[in-house]
């Protein structure tokens, strides 16, 4: 791993907080990720699960972690499994982890090695009554990929039908929704690192840069700060691309007078950053897209006000769409006297800004949590208000991630630079 160790009290804590969550006579199973192919006897970069990870800090495929708190065994209670390694799988493909080290990251005294999951499974089956599987269920992912969790979830169903199987999700969703103290440190360590990397890129993009080298200039500041990567796949998208949502392809070439909108992430420790920020190509604003940015900036000033407990991402989106709509009179889009005329299924601002304003942060980019959940101290947030107007080549999205405390919001992107009189003063 790249980052630095983690205090293992945090995955503890966490197993200690989902297994009160769990009635009597129950286990839980938890699966890594798969290794997905890629092409020929190639793998993807794995990425650990964000639950497994969450729960026991641990980075290796092929790994299953079992939380039974009611085992009358209490060797039982926790129990990781993982890889066996020997001299050829090590020669091949690198160190494993020892049980040792295993169980210095996660805390867990009890490891073992897979070989051992059905013989502690048929253990732990002969008290329990209910086993809780861990399903994705994002709402808005429909994959036709089958994960690690839900095959293995599957054959255990059809293996062991006598029993009550439950959802893990719910009770994970419950927990994540809210980040500890460490965690908010390793999300800020995230957009530490997103920062500096949107600081290097203000000093060294010039027109006729290709989005591509853009691209690797944060990139290359994520690497030297150890973070894994990217959070997700980066926009860096110039001109008209700026009004493309999530493209993605960043290979066109960055225009003298155009803007270029990124919306870019370090991970630190599967700890997502989630920024967005529009500058001049050229260093300088034009009059009207400073009028455009300005527009968007004194929303997400606004809105940044109601992160606060007690409300909701969707009352925060009903009122980002309400100021909105006054920027957009302002700035000539249309007038109060066909907004008054307009139909209300389709609303004029729609044409302009077609996306809400705020998501769940943390382990994924786009975190677990229902946003009609309401907002309680220890919950990241982004706020992402936009602008796009395709005709004049100006895309605007401006974001910074948002931690709801007791009091007034905490903003963790408040050093990035945001005014456009400091972004023009950093670029000259």
């Amino acid at each position: 791993m790249r980052y630095l160790p983690i205090d293992n009290t945090l995955f503890k804590e966490n197993r200690r907080r989902f297994a009160d969550l769990l009635p009597a006579e129950s286990i839980a199973i938890f699966h890594s990720s798969e290794q997905f192919p890629r092409n020929g006897d190639q793998y993807f970069p794995f990425r650990q699960q964000s639950d497994l990870f969450y729960l026991s800090g641990i980075e290796q495929e092929k790994t299953i972690l079992i939380i039974a708190p009611g085992a009358p065994n209490p060797q039982l209670r926790e129990v990781l499994l993982f890889l066996k390694s020997n001299e050829v799988l090590a020669q091949w493909e690198g160190h494993k982890y020892t049980p040792e080290e295993a169980t210095a990251i996660s805390g867990i005294e009890q490891v073992r090695f897979v070989d051992d999951y059905e013989a502690i499974l048929r253990d732990l089956l002969f008290w329990t009554k209910n086993i809780y599987l861990n399903f994705n269920e994002y709402p808005k992912f429909f994959s036709e990929v089958v994960d690690r969790n839900e095959r293995m979830g599957t054959a255990l169903k059809a293996k062991y039908p006598l029993y009550n199987y439950c959802r893990a999700a719910p009770l994970l969703t419950q927990l994540r929704m809210i980040k500890s103290d460490k965690e908010i440190e390793l999300i800020k360590l995230a957009c530490n690192i997103t920062g500096k990397a949107f600081r290097r890129v203000l000093k060294t993009i010039k027109p006729g840069m290709n989005e591509m080298d853009v691209q690797a200039e944060f990139e290359h500041e994520f690497t030297i700060n150890r973070a894994n990567g990217h959070g997700y796949q980066p926009i860096v998208a110039s001109g008209k691309n700026a009004c493309v949502l999530h493209y993605i392809d960043n290979n066109a070439v960055c225009q003298e007078g155009d803007l270029v909108l990124f919306d870019v992430g370090a991970e630190y420790a599967n700890y997502s950053a989630d920024m967005s920020r529009t500058i001049p190509v050229n260093g300088r604003f034009t009059e009207r897209q400073r009028s455009c940015y300005e527009a968007v900036l004194r929303v997400q000033r606004e809105i940044i006000k109601l992160y606060t407990p007690g409300n909701s991402i969707t009352q925060i989106n009903k009122r980002t769409e309400e100021l909105m709509e006054h920027e957009m009179i302002n700035l000539g889009l249309f007038t109060r006297t066909e907004m008054m005329a307009q139909d209300a299924k389709a609303p004029l601002f729609k044409k302009y800004f077609m996306h809400g304003t705020a998501h769940f942060l943390g382990l994924d980019v786009h975190d677990v949590g229902p946003k009609e959940s309401i907002l309680q101290p220890g919950m990241v947030l982004t706020c992402e208000p936009g602008i796009y107007i395709p005709e004049e080549n100006i895309g605007i999205r401006l974001e910074n991630d948002i931690l709801v405390t007791d009091g007034e919001p905490v903003d963790l992107m408040a050093e990035i630079p945001i005014d456009p009189d400091e972004i023009e003063q950093l670029m000259g």
